[in-house]
């Protein structure tokens, strides 16, 4: 009997999994305000020069920046000569010429900066100065969250798969509250700019590390204690709670405007997570893929309580000898390796990892481009939390009926033929006329929208094809190589920007149609029960390939199992076809 099957008879949606899963999903509003945050802390306000010569004015407003501009604002045709490399904008406020100079004469290089109070009291950008040619401290701080992103996932994900759920979760959640304080006050103006700032780095690229670790494991444990019905239900709604924490990060952030304080009260918030060790059950799906029967038991025991079910021993006496036949099975003993040893989970793995570096690379490069509307930065953050929302409604909406498949082909060729649209706009619009911006902002939230939806739908499908005993490490490896695209986002929208505005649009474009492309050889996996073993996915792909031959243990409506696989006539057909194939190597089934 597989787990899944014994899982409904004990409830698969009960009580339990209704006040379990919610602690989870509270769990999924750190991510987002540990990954955002460092937009408002390290946020540039508006800048320039400061006056050389009269420190009374050396306020940013309308006066004093006009009696700057009159007097030091370098000319344009100053800043093309001395500054060819630079937007004029990004020249006239990192140099400045005196009062006496010559429009011929070499440009000076701001030694200290006027920053705008407008909408922060004071950034980290202020305080470290970290602008025009310093902006490079700004940016090793985002490379070294990546980084910590990419060995969290791997580290963590490992981890979860050797040790449980919980208790990364739990560790997690300490390591979140020690880095967050770190963050906040280890950098001190008496310890000199780099100890500081080397404090602050470390700090950041362990909350990466945590972050990870929080969001990897909350998530397969979310989907493990539900059943195949659920299993949308658990993917979808848990994203809700990742936009909601950008708006509770929000709300901090409008009334905290000093990067001190915001960081120091988002670190006091993540103190009470740390108790959820004792509230947060380990995945009992997990404990029986380990052959820890007794735990799992007691667990399923308490689900079968709390959602008034009878516990049926005969039945998970079943599950035990089916487990611990696979576990005899040396194909079912899986370590990493076996993500690439059978050809058919190879391909499905490092499909899987491209989907994930792709979707990474579009998202965090569309969500940098929305910098170009011109908003206030509540609001403009407001409006991308709320486009984020409204896609994962959306995604939620339309899963359980069409599956996943369709849905993540169509999102990913809708992105890229929208992508592509900046062509015959940026070429037949008027250049800078308002409909020309409209239509540029249109275009952009579309992009928004549907990489949010692509996003979500790539973490449900990865998380539904890797077995059981890889999924954490298989997530995490996904999760490791997609901080590769955020990075290579990062760096198209700044490099490749300076050639064309709009070249990193196309890009992601182009590279969304293929990734489509690719994602067509996924099968579909809509009310299938979660892969126990590598074996169990390669079944599923084939019943994707013969519908008519092979089904992969897809419940009925009674809740029982298919039998298709268990007959002596049907494992010859899947011997026969993986040869035929040649996606497999030999292999008992």
């Amino acid at each position: 009997m597989k787990f899944d099957t014994f899982l409904a008879t004990v409830g698969d949606w009960g009580k339990f999994q209704k006040i379990k899963y919610t602690l989870i999903c509270l769990t999924y509003m750190l991510p987002p305000i540990m990954v955002y945050t460092y937009s408002f802390t390290a946020a540039t306000p508006d800048f320039r020069c400061a006056h050389p010569n009269i420190p009374s004015v050396n306020e940013y407003n309308k006066s004093a920046n006009e009696i700057f501009k009159k007097s030091y604002a370098p000319s344009e045709d100053q800043c093309k000569k001395e500054a060819s490399h630079l937007s004029i904008s990004e020249c006239q406020r990192c140099y400045y010429q005196n009062d006496d100079t010559a429009s011929s004469s070499k440009l000076n290089k701001c030694s200290q900066y006027v920053f705008s109070r407008e909408y922060y009291t004071k950034t980290l950008v202020e305080e470290w100065s970290m602008v025009c040619d310093q902006v490079i401290y700004r940016s090793i701080v985002q490379a070294a969250f990546f980084a910590g992103y990419m060995v969290g996932s791997i580290f963590f994900g490992v981890l979860a798969d050797k040790y449980g759920r919980r208790p990364v979760m739990s560790v997690s959640f300490i390591l979140i509250s020690i880095a967050g304080f770190l963050c906040a006050y280890g950098p001190q103006q008496s310890q000199g700019f780099l100890t500081a700032y080397t404090i602050f780095v470390i700090g950041r690229f362990l909350l990466a590390c945590a972050t990870r670790g929080v969001s990897v494991s909350g998530f397969v444990l979310g989907s493990e204690i539900v059943g195949p019905s659920k299993r949308l239900l658990a993917g979808i709604v848990i994203e809700y709670f990742f936009a909601f924490g950008q708006f509770f990060l929000l709300a901090f952030a409008y009334f905290i405007r000093t990067w001190r304080a915001l960081a120091g009260a988002i670190s006091l918030f993540t103190v009470p997570f740390i108790f959820f060790y004792f509230i947060l059950p380990e995945s009992p799906r997990w404990l029986v893929s380990k052959g820890r029967f007794d735990e799992a038991e007691k667990i399923l025991r308490r689900i079968a309580v709390i959602n008034k079910r009878n516990f049926d021993r005969d039945a998970y006496q079943q599950v035990k000898d089916e487990q611990e036949k696979n576990m005899l099975n040396k194909v079912n003993q899986e370590g990493i390796l076996s993500l690439f040893k059978s050809k058919i989970m190879l391909v499905i793995s490092l499909n899987l990892f491209f989907q994930w570096l792709l979707q990474n690379l579009v998202f965090y490069g569309i969500s940098q481009s929305t910098g170009l509307w011109k908003m206030n930065p509540y609001l403009s953050f407001c409006v991308s939390a709320l486009v984020e929302l409204l896609a994962y409604i959306v995604v939620h909406s339309i899963l359980d009926r069409v599956g996943r498949k369709l849905p993540y082909c169509s999102f990913t060729v809708l992105f890229g033929i929208v992508a592509i649209l900046v062509l015959p706009v940026q070429k037949f619009m008027e250049k800078d006329s308002q409909a020309q911006r409209i239509t540029m902002n249109l275009i952009y939230g579309s992009l928004k929208f549907l990489t949010s939806a692509s996003y979500a739908i790539i973490y449900i499908y990865a998380n539904e094809l890797f077995p059981t005993n890889l999924r954490n490490t298989g997530m995490g490896i996904c999760s490791m190589i997609a901080r590769i695209g955020a990075m290579v986002g990062t760096f198209c929208n700044d490099a490749l920007s300076r050639i064309w505005m709009h070249l990193p649009i196309l890009i992601y474009g182009v590279a969304s149609l293929l990734a489509a492309v690719l994602a067509l050889m996924f099968p579909e996996t809509l009310n299938k029960p979660l892969p126990q073993s590598v074996t169990d996915v390669e079944r599923i792909v084939l019943a994707g390939i013969r519908p008519g031959k092979a089904q992969s243990g897809i419940t009925d409506g009674t809740g029982h199992e298919g039998q298709s696989l268990t007959g002596n006539n049907e494992d010859i057909i899947l011997k026969d076809q993986l040869q035929r194939m040649n996606l497999s190597d030999t292999e008992q089934i």
